[in-house]
């Protein structure tokens, strides 16, 4: 049990999803710049990482355990890529499986450990900390190491629970309007190999 949840097991944040909210929210707000793309981002975030479970939970030798273990996602407003060795057919069905039980209620599937929220919830913990303890402590050497190693480790500490609430109420949101289009071997940005997962927006 972590520090977000009761004693019967259930999170003090636990939400319902609207299957409406993104859509009617879109229509709301059309005329702001960039809505669409933020909404269908943060929904392929959640399909990125349902993916990432699903292959994880299909890992059935040490060798495949590993391999899981170096998948990486990036999403877009258009889809998503993912690095790592996986078979195309395998990858379609992890993902048709990921937006199913997505959809169908298992939420948590959108949260993911080793998400890049994260790593940027932690950086902005250690930095902030690291300045609060910083202004309050002398300004001698060995204090100042000390500071910086308590706000490391407070950061360290904290940083996995309010990554997973960012990530639940900001940087993703149930997959209620997307619809997988195809999904190819390609390259990034950057020439690395990937697959990349295209979606559709769906009203």
């Amino acid at each position: 049990m972590n520090a977000f949840s009761s004693s019967t097991g259930q999170s003090i944040f636990d939400f319902v999803p609207d299957p409406t909210q993104d859509r009617e929210l879109l229509q709301q707000l059309s005329f702001v710049p960039g809505v669409a793309e933020l909404l269908t981002i943060r929904q392929v975030h959640a399909l990125e990482h349902a993916t990432v479970w699903v292959l994880s939970e299909g890992a059935n030798t040490p060798n495949q355990r590993a391999e899981t273990e170096l998948f990486g996602g990036m999403s877009t407003e258009q889809g998503f890529y993912l690095y790592g060795k996986v078979e195309t057919g395998r990858l379609r069905q992890a993902v048709e499986q990921g937006l199913r039980r997505l959809t169908l209620g298992e939420w948590d599937l959108a949260v993911h450990p080793r998400c890049g929220t994260n790593f940027s919830v932690n950086l902005l913990l250690t930095s902030g900390l690291a300045f609060g303890i910083s202004s309050l402590l002398p300004k001698n050497l060995i204090e100042q190491l000390f500071g910086l190693g308590l706000a490391t480790v407070l950061a360290n500490q904290l940083a996995p629970d309010l990554g997973s609430i960012a990530q639940r109420y900001l940087t993703t949101a149930i997959p209620f309007n997307l619809r997988v289009v195809e999904i190819s071997q390609t390259q990034d940005f950057w020439g690395r190999s990937a697959h990349f997962v295209r979606v559709q927006w769906v009203s």
